[in-house]
């Protein structure tokens, strides 16, 4: 439901300002026609608005109880509970994102991405692990190894792959002598990307950090991106367990299958029978192949399928034997087609955070932000004297930084202190502080300067930025009208007890049941299911239960379900009417997909019967629901008259 009234404002149903005509007022308040008009072509989404006299008193009248309630909420200050300012700070945050960042920057960022996904690159890399945390100086260690390393392949021509085995920490890739195969853009991290597409084919590139440690990279080769295909593939398995006899015996069954293909069954009956894909078995063996993302002879085996349709040899990967079927392959795609797929990929990459701070320094800048150094120093001395043992090791309290005023930045106006800093590390370490002291204390620091500037930023799109705050009435109006529409309508009705049963007994008459039966319904897979169930059922005193334990077991788990309840003949198809007695078990009936129904009755209705309350209550809390909004509607068209400028209207009817 909440839902729905977002969306409802979302279509357009939001105030606005500016001079301009009034069209009409509720009450006391003003609508310009202006505002009107706005909204109004804004809630005909891609349509033609509709200026005909009838759509514009229809709309007029839907727009005019929609002020009104967000009136009425106002004047009950709900944008002051708690809850809605936490939502409505919520979601300022989130939609300011769209608005704090560097356009310029950006399309710099989408631009680079797409030209680098039109040159596949085969990489190989030697990695040392270094986490953020580690102390200064095992950093530093890391570093002069990484540093041999490099003179050991650039001045001696040691081996990069016999360097990787020796050398590289990275497990998946060491015993291949560091070889990650193909790769193209956004599918790795950005520094490392960055290190891939500035190295040329043949070179290695010196040693570089990311946030997982130091890397050295080597760039085999280059070709053009091969784009994307979509394929299905039959598999068999080859365990490890089972050695080279398993191997055998998984050569010998890809090669029947293919001996199959070639005999003409088709490829998705194969897939069916013989797959052992989990992930694909059941949508034919269907997958999309990108560069990177499976094993080289897979993919070279797939790129080396000319047209659809087209079936390979059986290939080896470790994970078994494929055979491959081609169904389409595409190139890369134009850089206009996809930039919305770009876009969305770069907010959710590191490379994002770059376009990020190029937008910050920009609003710094603008805003004379300026540091203080010598005091930030002086904090640091504090943080770095704290206990590192014992029971308070690592521990803090802002309180106990109170007094550290000096100033760490200024920007605009304002001016952020030692002290302020430590409130914030507080809050977000719960005064805690892991790892190296230099380290995490300049994280902090980072972080602070940015939710500043973040905060700063949104109080002026607020002021400036009429889209950003018309947004944001949009959802403040939703979010109130909300909470207001639970009390008087939604909540109300479910709350409302007495007032509930009186509207059933004032309206019972409509809530009846038809003639139907009560009982139990069985639905059996199969006719073999069907027949266990029926000969349990055929026992004395036979209970729901009994028939499940008889049918259901390991290797035939659904092979009976149970359903128990009240049902209607002019609902229920499964069995026919005349078949359904009180106190028998009817014949089974099978069903269109070859399951088998069976119906044991305990009551057979043969004329309509009153529902009680809790029988209908779904139905009645829904239609008092109706009954309580359209009582408050009259309230509040009572409450705030609406007077229609009878020439300004006229005006827009064409």
């Amino acid at each position: 439901m909440r839902k729905l009234v977002l969306s409802i404002l979302a279509t357009g149903l939001i105030s606005g300002t500016g001079w301009s005509q009034t069209l009409f007022t509720y009450g006391n308040n003003p609508v310009t026609k202006q505002e009107f008009l706005r909204n109004y072509q804004k809630n005909t989404l891609n349509k033609k608005p509709d200026f005909s006299e009838a759509a514009l008193k229809e709309y007029l009248n839907l727009y005019s109880l929609f002020r009104m309630k967000v009136r009425e909420a106002e004047t009950m200050h709900l944008d002051t509970l708690s809850s809605i300012q936490r939502e409505l700070e919520n979601y300022k945050k989130q939609l300011s994102k769209n608005y704090l960042q560097d356009e310029e920057a950006n399309a710099k960022l989408y631009k680079e991405a797409y030209e680098r996904m039109k040159e596949d690159r085969h990489v190989a890399h030697i990695t040392i692990m270094a986490p953020a945390a580690m102390a200064p100086q095992d950093t530093l260690r890391i570093y002069q190894r990484m540093d041999s390393i490099y003179n050991a392949l650039t001045a001696k021509k040691a081996d990069f792959a016999e360097m990787a085995k020796l050398y590289s920490e990275d497990k998946g890739t060491r015993d291949r002598g560091g070889d990650i195969g193909f790769m193209t853009a956004l599918q790795t991290i950005y520094p490392f990307e960055n290190a891939v597409y500035s190295t040329e084919p043949g070179k290695v590139s010196r040693p570089f950090r990311t946030q997982l440690g130091y890397h050295i990279i080597k760039v085999i080769e280059k070709r053009p991106a091969r784009g994307e295909a979509q394929v299905a593939h039959i598999l068999v398995y080859t365990p490890k367990s089972r050695g080279e006899e398993g191997i055998t015996a998984a050569r010998k069954r890809i090669d029947s299958i293919k001996a199959a293909i070639k005999a003409g069954t088709p490829f998705e009956d194969l897939v069916k029978q013989y797959s052992e894909d989990r992930h694909t078995r059941n949508d034919g063996g269907v997958m999309k192949i990108t560069v990177g993302k499976v094993a080289p002879v897979f993919e070279n085996a797939v790129f080396a399928l000319k047209n659809p349709g087209d079936i390979s040899e059986p290939v080896q990967t470790d994970y078994g034997f494929h055979i491959i079927k081609l169904i389409d392959k595409q190139p890369l795609k134009p850089y206009d087609s996809i930039l919305t797929t770009l876009k969305r990929a770069i907010e959710n990459d590191g490379r994002s955070q770059a376009a990020k701070e190029i937008y910050f320094s920009k609003v710094k800048a603008q805003n004379g932000f300026k540091e203080f150094n010598a005091n930030y120093d002086e904090l640091f001395a504090r943080i770095k004297a704290l206990p590192d043992t014992g029971k308070d090791a690592n521990m803090f309290k802002a309180a106990d930084f109170a007094n550290m005023n000096k100033p760490l930045f200024t920007m605009g106006k304002n001016t952020y202190t030692q002290a302020d800093l430590m409130n914030f590390a507080e809050n977000v370490t719960r005064g805690r502080l892991m790892g190296n002291r230099q380290q995490v204390t300049k994280e902090l620091y980072n972080m602070f300067v940015g939710r500043v500037v973040a905060d700063f930023q949104e109080a002026k799109l607020l002021q400036e930025n009429e889209d950003f705050r018309n947004l944001m009435t949009e959802y403040r109006d939703g979010i109130m009208l909300f909470e207001l529409m639970d009390q008087n309508v939604w909540g109300k009705a479910s709350r409302d007890s007495v007032g509930l049963k009186a509207f059933y007994e004032a309206n019972k008459s409509k809530y009846m049941w038809e003639p139907g039966f009560q009982g139990t319904v069985y639905r059996f897979k199969d006719e073999a299911s069907m027949k266990k169930g029926l000969a349990a059922l055929n026992k004395k005193s036979a209970t729901e239960e009994d028939v499940v334990k008889a049918v259901n077991d390991e290797n035939n788990p659904n092979g009976v379900t149970v359903q128990q309840g009240r049902y209607e003949f002019s609902r229920f198809k499964d069995v026919p009417q005349e078949k359904i007695v009180k106190g028998k078990t009817s014949a089974a009936v099978q069903a269109a997909d070859g399951s088998y129904i069976v119906v044991r009755a305990k009551e057979v209705y043969n004329s309509p019967s009153q529902k009680s309350l809790d029988d209908a209550r779904g139905y009645v809390v829904a239609e008092y629901q109706d009954h309580l909004e359209k009582q408050w509607n009259e309230m509040l068209r009572k409450k705030y008259p609406v007077n229609v400028e009878t020439s300004v209207f006229n005006a827009m009817v064409k």
